[in-house]
This record gives C-alpha cells, structure tokens and sequence, in this order.
C-alpha cells in the first residue's frame, strides 16, 4: 500500500469568529489535526482558544504597504522550515476551502499521491455565492454548507498555488508562486467571501475598521465600506433565474493556458474580487462535490 504524503496546512486569523472551527474541522478531516498550525493576528474575540491544534500568536505587523510583504515573509518562512519535516505544505486564508471528489480522492493526500507528487500545484477557484432568490435561510455553519449553498462563480483570481512541496516562495498575497505549477482540474478551491449576505456585511464592516486603522489592503475590498460591499453583491445577484444556472465545467475554464508567467512569478491573469463577481457568470457548484464542506 502506498504512503499517503504528509501535509501541514497553514492559516492565518483575525477575529474569525464560528469560521475558523469550521476551517479546522474540514483540515483535519484531510490531513489530521496536528498538521494544522494557525498564526493568530492579534485576534480579540477568543476565536483561536480551544482548536486543539498548533496555535502562534504573532506581534502587530506593520500596517499599510508594510503589511503583505511581511505576511509573506512569515508565511514563507514557517512553510520553509514545515518543509522540512512533511511531504508538502499548503497555505491557505480562513474563509478558503480545498475540496476533491470524494468519491475518487477521499483526501488532498490522496488527490496528491495519486498526480504522483507535483512540485506545487493550483485549485480551481469558486467563489461561493449566495442568492437569496433560492437561498432565503441565512448560512447554518452547523450544517453542511454545500446542503445550503449551491452557485458560485469561477473566480482566476482564486486559482491559487496553495499547495506545494518546493521552497518556492509565495507572492501576490499568495494568488502566485515563484516556481511553475498547473492548476488540477479535479481541486477545487470553494472560497465562502460571498456565501452569506449577512455575513458578507459584518466581515465587511470588520475588515474595513482594519483597513481604516493601519491602512492594510486599502485598495482591494478591505477597503470598501460593507454598504459599497452589499451594493454590489446585490446587483449581481438580484433577477438571477435558478433554472438557467449550469453547473460548472472545467473543462470550459481553459485551465493549462490560465498561469501567466510575469517578472519572475507565475499567476493567472489579474481580475479582483469585485470584477470576478461582476462580470463571470453565475454557475452551480458540481455536484459530486457535495458533502465535501
């Protein structure tokens, strides 16, 4: 029988609130709970006390344009040294959710294994959508979510190259890696920003009251006041018909000409949350993801 990689997974959390026991049960779930390690940014509401995984409160980081590069720098250096006791190591934020089939991958080991251990390797991004049309009951993060939330978006910008087994440094707030990967068309990366209206207000309104105290992210959505937020979300989503909605192909995504290779960095071409949500079109999430999340 062939050994399943081993695989530490890496987030970092401010006030998170009910998500960030969500985060830890679906990681555990893939790669067993000691392999979870969670970098707490300060946070204030007790969301970090009792995970029953490895937990590092870190100091203040610098604010303003500071801020991601020294993100990066401890993110980078924590997978540096992770790198050297386990297989791979993966990065991901609280509100970001790396899901396989489970019917031929039970596990992001397994998926790995079975691609004979690629050097790194993007997921398919979702954004998950809430469309209170269909949905009208608010996000239950108690019950399986994908029973409550059925549309999403593909967003490129969320085809990250979160999982990797090479000291290749992260970039781009980690959306690009300083090494080659592909994006596999059977990971897929369920991103819940967009999931809930009302959840979307108050991360939102947090989010902005960071933005406004150290001048972080200023000029991507931390920036934007959680009414410009609902606004826009409501726009998207206000005459959507769910019967015309299809459900997500990814073959149609284009995926092994989507990383660009740009100054050193591989990505997939720049479009923001915002302009993601905006312009791609409304799709269902497939449904032999569910009962992954």
């Amino acid at each position: 029988m062939t050994q399943r990689p081993e695989v530490a997974v890496i987030t970092m959390a401010r006030d998170e609130g009910a998500l960030l026991p969500l985060w830890v049960a679906h990681y555990a779930r893939q790669v067993g709970i000691d392999n979870l390690v969670v970098l707490d940014d300060n946070s204030v509401d007790g969301s970090t006390d009792g995970l029953g995984c490895t937990v590092h409160r870190v100091p203040e980081l610098k604010g303003g344009l500071d801020f991601e590069p020294v993100r990066m720098r401890l993110v980078n250096g924590i997978g540096q040294g992770l790198l050297a006791v386990y297989d791979y190591v993966v990065f991901v934020d609280v509100d970001e959710f790396l899901v396989t089939d489970p019917s031929r991958y039970p596990t992001l080991p397994d998926l790995i294994e079975a691609r004979g251990r690629p050097e790194a390797m993007g997921a398919i991004g979702l954004n998950v959508v809430h469309v209170p049309s269909a949905e009208p009951q608010p996000l239950d993060l108690d019950r399986p979510l994908l029973e409550q939330r059925g549309y999403a978006k593909f967003t490129p910008l969320m085809c990250k190259p979160s999982v990797k087994r090479i000291n290749a440094g992260w970039a781009i707030s980690s959306h690009g890696l300083k090494a080659p990967y592909a994006i596999d068309p059977e990971l897929f990366m369920l991103h819940l920003k967009f999931a809930d209206r009302a959840r979307l207000a108050e991360v939102a309104r947090l989010r902005n009251e960071v933005s406004k105290a150290d001048g972080r992210a200023e000029d991507a959505s931390w920036g934007k006041a959680a009414d410009e937020m609902l606004r826009i979300f409501d726009e998207v989503v206000h005459d959507v018909d769910p019967l015309a909605v299809p459900e997500f192909d990814p073959a149609a995504a284009d995926l092994d000409k989507m990383v660009i290779h740009l100054n050193g960095r591989y990505r997939t071409p720049k479009q923001g949350q915002i302009a993601a949500l905006r312009k791609q079109p409304l799709t269902r999430i497939p449904q032999r993801l569910l009962g992954t999340l």
